[in-house]
């Protein structure tokens, strides 16, 4: 049984490397920000599953094998034999943000069915995660939407990342029709400052914020990088600085946050909406200590960090004011 079920993409990193001779060679990692959420989380000791697909190839294969090690349950997780998994290459610039090209046509991760999905595995989750790049073609658009609201209609706690990934989609006015028709089943929001103006057309946080409330979302987690994050909810809206800590990858630090803010709010086993500001105060510091950490490592899924080193991390390290 897992607690945490995310549905969406599972596919590999290649991450552009600079070896002694001077030379660009690819480092190959797991990514995809919906497994990157549970990974995180597991790492942590949540019960966690992901439901995708993946292609039947030594990609998808190794893939299985990462998620299996992380202790994620793969039960939900198809190799197809009919379809590639997804590449994405990424480059990283200078001031640790990213370049991507990604090899995603016509693969394994856009090819799910709501017929292939285990909807037991939903009925035991407590929270489900989904995240938009998965809306981006069918049949996976209508698979992970029709899993939503199946998830929504038996009481789970309904998490979303409108993953912006412009590459990704015909259209920008596609994205956002498409990345905004889904927020009414959200009950809680993790977006970064643009996304948040992209799927809200606010250009300031504050109406932004209010017009998400005011269609129900419970909780929003606004992340800032190096400014850490904002929590907004019913009665609060409170910015928390993140770690004094080198970045050297934000790949997958986004997702670490939120995996790391999923994990706290199972531990306090209480309705979303009965959360004190003192309980959202300590999941966005640890969060932000989760997305800090993954940030000084290169790559998404071998960054993220434990417990222990989590707590480590925690104690020898200045928040940034």
């Amino acid at each position: 049984m897992a607690d945490i079920l995310a549905i969406g993409e599972l596919l590999i990193d290649l991450t552009a490397m600079t070896g002694d001779d001077g030379e660009v060679y690819y480092k190959r990692n797991a990514g995809g920000a919906p497994a990157n959420v549970v990974c995180m989380a597991a790492g942590l000791g949540a019960s966690t599953g992901l439901i995708g697909k993946v292609g039947d190839d030594m990609f998808g294969k190794y893939l299985k094998k990462i998620l299996d090690d992380k202790k994620v349950d793969t039960k939900g997780l198809i190799l197809d034999k009919e379809h590639s998994t997804t590449l994405a290459f990424i480059s990283n610039r200078g001031d640790g943000e990213r370049d991507y090209v990604f090899f995603r046509k016509n693969t394994a991760d856009l090819d799910l069915k709501f017929s292939e999905i285990d909807k037991s595995l939903i009925d035991k989750c407590k929270i489900f995660h989904f995240g938009s790049l998965s809306l981006t073609a069918e049949p996976s658009r209508s698979a992970t939407v029709n899993a939503v609201e199946y998830a929504k209609s038996q009481g789970k706690i309904i998490s979303y990342d409108p993953n912006w990934r412009p590459l990704l989609w015909q259209s920008r006015e596609m994205a956002i029709r498409t990345m905004t028709s889904v927020l009414r089943y959200v009950d809680i929001l993790k977006v970064s400052e643009e996304e948040l103006q992209l799927i809200t057309d606010c250009g300031t946080m504050l109406p932004a914020i209010a017009k998400l409330l005011g269609m129900g979302i419970k909780i929003i987690c606004i992340t800032q990088g190096a400014k850490g994050c904002i929590i907004a909810a019913k009665g609060i809206i409170e910015r928390y600085p993140t770690y004094n800590a080198k970045t050297v990858d934000t790949l997958g630090s986004g997702d670490s946050f939120f995996g790391g803010f999923l994990y706290k709010l199972l531990e306090k086993s209480k309705d979303i909406t009965e959360l004190t500001a003192d309980e959202f105060k300590e999941m966005a510091y640890f969060a932000n200590a989760c997305g800090s950490y993954t940030s000084t490592k290169v790559g998404a899924i071998p960054a993220m960090p434990d417990s222990e080193q989590i707590r480590k991390f925690m104690s020898e390290h200045e928040l940034l004011r």
